[in-house]
This record gives C-alpha cells, structure tokens and sequence, in this order.
C-alpha cells in the first residue's frame, strides 16, 4: 500500500506539480486543459487519478506532487466514497495547504445525491479548502482553473511571503465571517 507523501519540502525552479482525483475522467480532462491554458510564469504538470493508491510500480517515476484536487460530484455517491476511500493514502503533512477538495454539479442542486454538510464536513476534518463549481460552464471551468493555478503557485513557493499552510489558514479566518 504506497502513501501519496511530498518528497521535498524545497520548491521545484519554475515548475509545479498538480494530482486531480476523481471518478469523471471527462471532467478532470476538461479542467487540466483549462488549467494547461492559464497564463502562468512556471511549467504545470498534471496527473489524472480516478483514486488512490497510485500504483506503487511507478513510485521511482513519480515527481513530488505539490498540490492534490480532490474533485467530488455532487450528483453521485460513488464520488464522494473514492474521495473518502482515497483520503487514507494520503500522507497527513499534505493536509497542510496542499489538498483542496472541487465539487462540481452544484449548478444543479435538485440533482445532487450528497448532502452539502457531508462534503463542508470533509474541508472541516481535513482543514482544506472546499470549492464549488459548475465545470460544464467554460467560464466557470476558466475560473476555477485561475484559481487552482494561483493555490499551486502559493503551494509551489513562488509568491514569496506566502506558504500553502498561511493560506489556508487565511481561507478558513475568511469562511468564519
């Protein structure tokens, strides 16, 4: 059983690493295009993972993952189980500033089969970021992907001043308002 862990705690010159997780393959392909057309002054890499473990074979390959995206449908059960399920392969120091979870489908809220409190409660254990967004909408997709490129640069090291852990430490002062 291989454990996501970051290997250097040292910023990668001018590149970043992004894990998005999730059950629609669609959507995260969608999303890491979006993201791959973001102006931005480093090199992303984007690895697509529909759970975790990652396969242990390739551990030797993997780069050190900066930031991980879990991305949760709101519209199905099965999604929010892998994330629940993929949560326990995930090295504790990640919780840290470097694990957002993305709900997506929240455009239709008659449709949803997961309770909000459910996925607000896994950003309170976690102490991560939740999102909310409707993919399936370019402009939506285009923000979301800003916004993702920016929490990888924090994540990253290449806003001085800044760290993953002082962000959402900001992000959750800002969510008790």
């Amino acid at each position: 059983m291989a454990v996501l862990r970051p290997f250097s705690m040292l910023p990668q010159l001018n590149s970043g690493v992004l894990l998005l997780v999730g059950s629609d393959e669609a959507l995260q392909r969608q999303l890491a295009e979006a993201i791959l057309q973001e102006k931005r002054d480093f090199n992303i890499s984007i690895h697509l993972a529909t759970s975790l473990p990652l396969p242990s074979e390739r551990d030797h390959l993997r780069p050190s993952i900066d930031l991980v995206v879990f991305m949760i449908d709101i519209k199905s059960k099965y999604s929010l189980k892998n994330v629940e399920t993929s949560l326990a392969y995930v090295d504790a120091s990640f919780f840290l500033g470097k694990v957002c979870f993305l709900v997506t489908g929240v455009g239709r809220v008659n449709a949803c089969s997961i309770e909000m409190n459910a996925v607000c409660k896994l950003g309170e254990t976690y102490c991560s970021p939740v999102l909310f967004c409707e993919l399936e909408l370019e402009g939506v997709r285009a923000a979301t992907a800003q916004r993702l490129v920016q929490m990888l640069r924090i994540c990253t090291g290449h806003i001085p001043g800044v760290s993953a852990l002082s962000f959402v430490s900001l992000m959750r002062k800002s969510d008790d308002n």
